[in-house]
């Protein structure tokens, strides 16, 4: 049996799948016959990547772009932002007249890769340019006055603020006020009032009419040294020297457009895929360097990407150096490359040990206090590593299926917090909702992420206020999760031929799901924990075959369980997303499983 179409009649609740082991309900993607008949004969796609490109509101005439993305058509003008026109102005003079730009950038991996980004691009044009990363601990998100006025004590006439700055109205006034002269890049959820700098470059400002608004900082960034780079080159700057190659720099826009989890469509979508094969050559140190600790020995994909690569960079920002990042992603030192790496190599493995004590206790926290089925989980402990919330806020999130927000108090009573949402809940504006009504200090975010300060005696009432926001934008029917199907699979059916085609709809990510397909009536031969909570399974079913499974962080889980406990002649219903599985040099199947749900009707 080859992949098919899930029954229309069974759209809700497949295979009598009310709610799931993880408490999901499953849904088939809308099946659209025409559609897909179309989109297979016209270029030339196996029915399964039809059907699941037509599911995914690819029409015809757009399908095209779809599975061929090129910078070439999908990059827009850089100057249909605002204020692009005075930012790039401003930077292509300061490049031309010797002066010291500086650029103060974020600590995570968006941060990390725009900074890098203008470090390389400023240097490559034979401009001036210093960086500061802050200290998540030391100095908190965001620009501080302290290190704005240092960079202009150093020298720098103007100071670019990266993946940052959309809401820092009293810092960016009181540096304004000093002489530091700012121009502020970002993406994040924005205000009707904008801060105080030179230009304020961001596709979600309020007064926008960009449809780009789900780029990441480092596209915004990239966006940015297209529009010097034509300036310069429109003012004869490159008639005594070699204009850089742009297209070289997409390695670093990939990683940092796939680590922000943005929307993988429009112009995100082209960027990554081109990016992708940038970093394929590894031509950039600094991330050839990172894929060998990383033990990478195949094509990237956003999977490298995002699971490989990016939790190392972001490592330094979490418990080691904050700067680390972005050095090794601009250094063009080899050996200094190769030291960093390990470094953050090491780091990322002491990220793991603090996270696993924070997760432990939050969610012994979250049982202890009953609040499971709350509209939103939030949770504050003393003890906790501000770098690692974040991931612990995503796990909880993952395990609870609702919008969890996990706070690190320290001594004085002050709480660094971090949220992540599910699709349908908009936490930035939640945030932002509760900073404008005096229960945070700062804070802010875009729909699936957020940051902010807190008080600990306000941490009730903002428990409050965001489980009655939540509540109320989750609607009547409240947070049921739900997960996509595109069709069914047998044990037998799921082949290397149909990998390969499916792969076509790469690049997989938010906003384009990698394809799942239900093993209807699956026998576990094998189910063990490996590692410390992965589930391992060898799967049958009644024709035969044989396909090896993992289910990656889930052993004390509802769902891990589920799949332990049906080890031998238990039938179940699997869901999971078909991968490659490259060993020893042979390629076999594996399902990465999502979900189970027993079969309670079945064909055995």
């Amino acid at each position: 049996m080859q992949a098919e179409a899930l029954p229309t009649d069974q759209q809700s609740g497949y295979l009598g799948v009310s709610l799931s082991a993880s408490g999901k309900r499953w849904e088939a993607r809308a099946d659209e016959p025409r559609l897909t008949a179309a989109l297979a004969q016209r270029f030339d796609l196996p029915e399964p990547v039809a059907r699941a490109l037509a599911a995914r509101g690819i029409a015809l005439e757009g399908a095209e772009a779809f599975l061929d993305p090129k910078l070439s058509r999908d990059l827009p003008d850089p100057m249909h932002l605002l204020d692009m026109d005075k930012a790039a102005r401003r930077i292509a003079d300061a490049i031309k007249a010797g002066e010291l730009v500086a650029v103060f950038g974020d600590y995570d991996v968006d941060g990390a890769t725009s900074s890098a980004l203008l470090i390389r691009f400023v240097q490559a044009v034979g401009g001036r340019i210093i960086s500061h990363i802050p200290d998540r601990i030391a100095e908190g998100y965001g620009p501080n006055l302290p290190a704005l006025v240092s960079l202009k004590e150093k020298g720098a006439s103007v100071v670019i603020t990266v993946d940052c700055g959309i809401t820092a109205f009293d810092v960016l006034s009181a540096a304004a006020q000093q002489g530091v002269q700012t121009i502020v890049i970002d993406h994040h959820v924005a205000e009707p009032r904008l801060p105080d700098a030179l230009a304020v470059v961001n596709p979600n400002r309020l007064d926008e009419d960009s449809p780009h608004g789900h780029m990441a900082a480092v596209g915004v960034t990239f966006l940015l040294i297209v529009a010097v780079n034509r300036l310069l080159k429109e003012d004869g700057w490159f008639k005594s020297r070699p204009a850089p190659d742009l297209m070289s720099y997409l390695d670093l826009v990939a990683l940092g457009t796939v680590c922000d989890v943005v929307p993988l469509v429009g112009v995100n979508r082209a960027l990554v895929s081109q990016g992708l094969k940038v970093m394929g050559l590894r031509g950039n140190i600094g991330l050839n360097a990172l894929a060998d600790v990383a033990r990478m020995n195949e094509a990237p994909g956003t999977y490298h990407a995002g699971f490989l690569m990016g939790p190392r960079v972001n490592a330094g920002g979490r418990v080691g150096e904050a700067a680390l990042g972005t050095e090794l992603l601009s250094t063009h030192d080899a050996t200094r490359a190769q030291v960093i790496a390990q470094r953050l190599d090491a780091y990322n493995e002491e990220r793991r040990e603090i996270e696993k004590i924070c997760l432990d206790e939050a969610i012994a926290q979250v049982e202890a206090a009953g609040d499971t089925d709350a509209p939103l989980i939030l949770v504050a402990a003393q003890g906790w590593h501000p770098g690692v919330i974040g991931i612990v806020a995503g796990r909880l999130k993952e395990r609870y299926n609702r919008p969890a927000c996990v706070v690190a108090l320290d001594e004085n009573g002050m709480g660094k917090g971090s949220g992540r949402s599910v699709p349908g809940i908009d936490l930035g504006s939640a945030i932002i909702a509760a900073r404008q009504s005096d229960l945070l200090i700062n804070g802010g975010g875009h729909k699936m992420a957020a940051g902010f300060t807190v008080a600990a005696t306000s941490l009730a009432d903002l428990q409050a206020f965001l489980q009655d926001r939540v509540h109320r934008e989750a609607g009547q029917g409240g947070l049921v999760p739900v997960l996509r199907l595109d069709g069914t699979v047998s044990v037998g059916g799921a082949s290397l031929a149909l990998v390969e085609a499916l792969e076509r709809l790469q690049p997989f990510g938010q906003g384009n799901a990698e394809p799942r397909f239900v093993i209807p009536d699956a026998r576990l031969y094998q189910a063990d924990i490996v590692g410390e909570d992965h589930v391992k399974l060898l799967i049958g079913d009644a024709m035969g075959g044989r396909l090896k499974g993992i289910a990656f962080r889930c052993a004390d889980t509802p769902m891990g369980q589920a799949l332990l406990r049906a080890r031998g002649d238990r039938a179940v219903h699997l869901v999971g997303r078909l991968r490659k599985d490259s060993w020893q040099g042979v390629d076999r199947v594996q399902i990465m499983v999502d979900d189970v749900a027993e079969a309670r009707q079945s064909k055995s």
